[in-house]
């Protein structure tokens, strides 16, 4: 990994199911993470956690969220969007400028049953776009991970899942694919323009409906591309 990602990765909102196992998979990579919430105990307890299933060595600690973001300049946000706004004009002040910001947030709906099956409209036109409108000047944002199964990552196989990155900064997207080759048996695709995020995004409540209608947990392979394409993960078998 470039001397760029070589610091400690802040998972904010990381006590939920998708932090907690993009937290897990770097951990298990080597990476120093910290895992962000409202509460600074629940975040240790979950760092606890992660530290037992990663191994003796894994470096993960819990700070609150504010904490988190002025304890490192790479933050990963794994919020539901229904707080995302709030939350990041609660964080403003801690974030530092300069920061990488990469957002794995999916604007969903609950449907009847409160299963999410649609995404909601944003203003901004994605998730992401409205973070970028939301953090501090010299904040960088990305977009990735938003297809991969919180359920596969807090499990032990590898991922078999493309994650494509989204952004209108090339440092950030070479920080988001670079994390995202951490995560054993995934890809990392560069998506383009962060506008093209709001295509992942929807991208995620089709998935959500396959795997609830076929009982899996599936998600996205890009097929046809040169192998200079992708930035391949890990590989543990």
């Amino acid at each position: 990994m470039s001397d760029r990602t070589r610091r400690a990765i802040a998972v904010i909102g990381g006590t939920g199911p998708a932090g907690t196992g993009l937290a897990l998979r770097w951990a298990r990579a080597g990476e120093t993470v910290i895992i962000g919430s409202r509460d600074a105990a629940r975040a240790e307890q979950t760092a606890e956690a992660i530290r037992k299933r990663a191994g003796a060595n894994a470096q993960v600690s819990g700070m609150d969220n504010s904490a988190a973001c002025a304890a490192s300049d790479l933050l990963v946000l794994t919020v539901p969007f229904a707080g995302q706004a709030a939350l990041l004009k609660q964080l403003k002040p801690a974030i530092r400028s300069g920061s990488v910001l990469i957002d794995a947030t999916v604007p969903l709906a609950a449907s009847v049953g409160g299963r999410a099956s649609r995404t909601l409209g944003v203003w901004q036109g994605s998730a992401a776009q409205q973070t970028a409108e939301l953090v501090p000047k010299g904040v960088t944002v990305a977009a990735a991970f938003q297809n991969v199964s919180a359920e596969v990552l807090n499990g032990d196989d590898d991922v078999d899942c493309d994650v494509i990155v989204c952004s209108n900064d090339p440092n950030a997207t070479q920080v988001a694919m670079e994390l995202a080759a951490k995560i054993a048996g995934a890809r990392a695709i560069d998506g383009g323009k962060l506008e093209n995020a709001r295509i992942v995004e929807q991208i995620t409540a089709l998935l959500i409906g396959l795997n609830l209608r076929h009982k899996g947990h599936g998600g996205i392979r890009i097929t046809g591309l040169p192998d200079s394409a992708y930035k391949m993960g890990l590989v543990t078998k």
